[in-house]
C-alpha cells in the first residue's frame, strides 16, 4: 500500500514538474525574443503601469516579478506598481495550478489581477512617493535588456542536430521521456484529453525550442536558469507536498479539523506568504486541489506570496521589502475574509 502511495505520488509529481518545465522553456524563450518591450510600454500613465505590472505579475514564474523589481529600483516603477506585479505574481505554483485545475487558476488569476491593479493604486495615493526614491545599483539579474539571440537560424539547425552538445542531449532525452510517457499513459494516464493534447503541444513547441536554438542560449538560460535553478525545487517540492498530504489525510482527520478552523487556516496562509521563496504555496495549491480549503483561502494565500521575485529587492532595500510584503498581507487577509464570509 505505501509503495503504491509512492509511485502514484512520484507519477502525478513527474508529471507537474514535467509541465512547469517545458511552460518555463517557453517563457524563458519568449522573454528573451521580446527584449526590450516593457521600456515601450511604461509611461507618465499611472493606470498604463499599472495593467502593465500585473501583466508582469501574470507570467508564469519569477520573470516578470524579476523584471518589475529591476525597474522598481531603476526609478521605472512606482511603488504602487511594484505592489501590483506582486500581488497578480503567483511565482512558479502559477504552472503547478495550471497543470492541477487549469479553469480555476485562470479565474484566480484575472482575480489576482483586478486586486492588484486597486492595491497598487491605493498605495500611490495613500503613501508619499518621495520615500521610495532609491538610490540603488544594478540587482544582478538577467531581464536580457541588450541581449541579441538569434534564436533559429537555418543555417546552424544542420550542425546543432549532428553535433549537439551535452545540454541538448540532455534536454532532449528529457523532453522525449516526457512525451513518451504521455503517449503511452503511463503519465497522465487518467487525466482529460484535452490536457493531455495540451501537455503535448507544449512538449512539441518546447522540442523546437530545444532543437533550434544556438547553444548559447540553450546553456545559459534553458540549461542554467530553468534546469539547474527551477527544476530540481518544483520536483521536490511538489512531490514532498503530495506526499505529505496524502498520508496525512489517510491517517489523520486533517479535514475535520481545517473545516473547524477556516479562519485560522486563512490567517497560516497569509502569514506563510512571508517567506520570499517559491514551495510553500505549494501546501496550499495540494490542500484546494484535494477540496480540503475552499477557494477563498487559496486566493488569500496567491495574493499574500510572490515566490522568491521579491528576493533581489531584498538584497538592495529591506525597508521598501516589508513595506511590499505588509500591503500583500492586508490585501491577502481582506479578499481571504471576504471569501469566507461570502462562502467563497
Amino acid at each position: 500500500m505505501i509503495f503504491s502511495e509512492l509511485i502514484h505520488t512520484f507519477k502525478h509529481a513527474l508529471v507537474i514538474t514535467g509541465f512547469v518545465f517545458v511552460m518555463m522553456l517557453a517563457i524563458e524563450y519568449i522573454n528573451v525574443q521580446t527584449k526590450g518591450l516593457w521600456h515601450k510600454t511604461v509611461s507618465g500613465n499611472k493606470f498604463k503601469q499599472y495593467l502593465f505590472a500585473a501583466s508582469l505579475g501574470v507570467i508564469p514564474g519569477c520573470l516578470g516579478a524579476f523584471t518589475a523589481v529591476g525597474m522598481f529600483t531603476h526609478g521605472m516603477l512606482s511603488m504602487g506598481a511594484l505592489v501590483t506585479t506582486m500581488i497578480a505574481t503567483s511565482g512558479d505554483e502559477a504552472f503547478v495550478m495550471l497543470a492541477m485545475f487549469p479553469g480555476k487558476a485562470i479565474i484566480l488569476t484575472i482575480i489576482i489581477f483586478g486586486v492588484g491593479i486597486l492595491a497598487g493604486w491605493l498605495t500611490d495615493k495613500f503613501l508619499k512617493p518621495e520615500k521610495f526614491k532609491l538610490k540603488l545599483k544594478d540587482p544582478g539579474f538577467a531581464i536580457h535588456q541588450n541581449e541579441k539571440c538569434v534564436c533559429f537560424n537555418k543555417k546552424n539547425i544542420f550542425t546543432q542536430l549532428t553535433k549537439p552538445s551535452v545540454y541538448r542531449i540532455v534536454l532532449f532525452v528529457l523532453l522525449g521521456a516526457l512525451i513518451t510517457g504521455v503517449l503511452t499513459g503511463i503519465l497522465a494516464g487518467n487525466s482529460k484529453e484535452w490536457i493531455r493534447i495540451t501537455v503535448l503541444i507544449a512538449v512539441g513547441f518546447s522540442l523546437f525550442i530545444v532543437l533550434s536554438v544556438p547553444d548559447h542560449f540553450l546553456k545559459k538560460h534553458l540549461w542554467e536558469h530553468v534546469v539547474k535553478v527551477h527544476l530540481p525545487k518544483i520536483f521536490l517540492w511538489t512531490f514532498g507536498t503530495l506526499l505529505f498530504f496524502a498520508f496525512l489525510m489517510k491517517y489523520i482527520d486533517i479535514e475535520s479539523w481545517i473545516s473547524s478552523n477556516m479562519f485560522v487556516v486563512l490567517l497560516i496562509a497569509v502569514l506563510v506568504g512571508i517567506i520570499p521563496e517559491s514551495g510553500p504555496h505549494l501546501v496550499f495549491v495540494t490542500l484546494f486541489a484535494t477540496g480540503t480549503i475552499p477557494f477563498s483561502i487559496l486566493l488569500a494565500s496567491s495574493v499574500a506570496q510572490d515566490g522568491h521575485g521579491m528576493l533581489p529587492l531584498l538584497a538592495e532595500s529591506k525597508r521598501s521589502f516589508l513595506i511590499v510584503k505588509f500591503i500583500n498581507i492586508i490585501f491577502g487577509f481582506a479578499v481571504g475574509f471576504l471569501g469566507l464570509l461570502t462562502g467563497f
